[in-house]
């Protein structure tokens, strides 16, 4: 009830800014946003998301740099890598919901870096008015370097809604990677 409230929120949102906000930064971003919510809102029931090509990832990721929060279980669709579209998000990321399912608490877009160089961000990418964070080194053996931005839009994030890592997001025991 409450997430479909936020949708029909979200939905007047974007009907207010209309066009003749959506060249101004501020006007576009929520524009955006609200692009981000209605193409992600299906995947709230898991079963949406893997059936729209998100892999699951069976182990929970959590910030192993000693910060404190996770990113929950990440289910990634790499036709959508180098997406700057809202409508389509690299990687969606789930929590367990305590009743043996998953809810969506956020998404990734994720970008190759031009030219594979740490040293060098002349194309990093921009969406919502935000820089992505990088370029990163690859997270798996063959992941390119990359720029990354994370969205908590299904979760808040008392860090920010860009942060990387979310605090109210937990691994359970026995869910994350050895």
């Amino acid at each position: 009830m409450a997430r479909t409230l936020a949708l029909v929120l979200v939905g007047a949102a974007a009907l207010a800014v209309g066009p003749a906000a959506a060249g101004s930064e501020p006007g576009r971003a929520a524009a955006d946003k609200a692009v981000a919510y209605r193409a992600t809102a299906p995947y709230q029931h898991h079963a949406n998301g893997v059936r729209a090509g998100y892999k699951p990832d069976r182990y929970c990721v959590f910030d192993r740099a000693g910060g404190t929060g996770a990113l929950g279980y990440p289910h990634f669709n790499h036709a959508y890598d180098n997406s700057t579209d809202p409508a389509k998000p690299t990687a969606l990321f789930y929590e367990d919901d305590g009743r043996g399912g998953k809810r969506l608490v956020g998404v990734e877009w994720l970008v190759h870096d031009r030219d594979q160089n740490l040293t060098t961000d002349d194309d990093r990418p921009s969406m919502f008015g935000v820089p992505f964070k990088g370029p990163n080194r690859g997270n798996f053996p063959g992941q390119p370097v990359h720029y990354a931005l994370h969205l908590w839009l299904w979760k808040k994030n008392p860090e920010g809604q860009f942060t990387t890592y979310n605090p109210t997001v937990t691994c359970l025991p026995g869910t994350t990677r050895p």
